[in-house]
């Protein structure tokens, strides 16, 4: 997700589960190519898992750019044919691209010929009046005659004339009938769900039909389900890590992001939900909302949200006042 889901975000969610498929925020093909590789691209180690999400409709830069990244160490190249903004739009990459298979075709191709790691697709299940089964069945034969062996399908349309892409989220009506259709017409195909999942419980039912779920608000704004995905999806044995543990883990981390010259806020702005329906949970979120931002936020702020959040001594009472 744009803006979200960056180094930071996801270091902070692979403390919560090891088995999870981690995604970068989507980079333009011609940023990849042009701009400063390393704030864009760069990734820790502790991420792998972790898939480079690419936009761009030029087989030839997307084919560039998926060497950078298999260069950088991405163990996936996934090629966004779903985000309907308008700056997509302009750029005619994105969720426009689902009227052109052909073109999508060709640049899964031309990626598949330069890199090994496996080149992926996220899609909608249709675009504006390009929304009966007829037209996602040909956009996804044609990509996979291409060489694509898995998708990632948005279960909802998207409107690029009249909806914002906050409306596109929640507007066009959510149609998993159609993916799981998709799916069994399709058993050689890998298909992952999106769209509308909010729990494990969830998950696990849409698990019957298809291969993978990809979970992408609900993940960032209650992070801590991602906690029980190894044992409930994975079967692994242990107890998960409680959120103190994983806020303990994460303050080496963000000490050396200071050390380097970053700011408290770029670590912790991906954390505020993190207590999301515990007590203090609101004292954590207003503590560093507050705190980290401001000038001179240091990790003793972290330290002591942590705290507040625990409900350990005066701290955690004048947080709640």
């Amino acid at each position: 997700m744009m803006d979200w889901t960056d180094r930071h975000c996801r270091f902070f969610h692979r403390l919560l589960s090891r088995r999870v498929w981690l995604y970068t925020e989507m980079v333009t093909a011609e940023a990849a190519l042009r701009g400063h590789r390393e704030r864009l691209l760069g990734f820790g180690a502790e991420e792998h898992p972790v898939a480079l999400q690419l936009g761009g409709s030029d087989p030839l830069r997307l084919a560039q750019a998926a060497v950078i990244g298999e260069d950088f160490g991405y163990d996936e190249i996934n090629l966004n044919v779903g985000c309907p903004s308008d700056r997509v739009q302009e750029g005619r990459f994105g969720a426009c691209l689902m009227a052109e298979p052909d073109r999508v075709a060709h640049a899964v191709a031309a990626m598949q010929m330069r890199v090994d790691v496996p080149v992926t697709v996220k899609c909608r299940i249709g675009i504006d009046d390009q929304d009966s089964e007829i037209d996602l069945e040909r956009f996804l034969a044609g990509v996979a005659d291409a060489g694509c062996r898995t998708f990632i399908v948005h279960a909802r349309k998207a409107w690029l004339q009249g909806l914002s892409p906050k409306q596109n989220r929640e507007v066009p009506p959510l149609d998993y009938g159609r993916v799981y259709r998709l799916k069994a017409a399709h058993p050689e195909l890998e298909i992952v769900l999106n769209g509308g999942i909010g729990s494990l419980a969830q998950a696990q039912a849409h698990l019957a039909r298809v291969d993978g779920v990809a979970l992408g608000r609900a993940a960032y704004q209650n992070p801590y389900l991602l906690a029980d995905v190894d044992a409930c999806l994975f079967a692994a044995t242990g107890a998960p890590p409680s959120r103190r543990d994983v806020l303990e883990a994460l303050v080496p981390y963000a000490e050396r992001h200071l050390r380097g010259g970053g700011r408290l806020n770029n670590v912790t702005r991906h954390i505020l939900g993190l207590y999301h329906g515990r007590p203090r949970a609101r004292a954590f979120r207003r503590y560093l909302s507050e705190r980290a931002p401001a000038e001179g936020g240091d990790i003793h702020v972290l330290r002591e949200a942590i705290r507040i959040a625990e409900g350990e001594g005066r701290a955690a009472f004048l947080a709640a006042e």
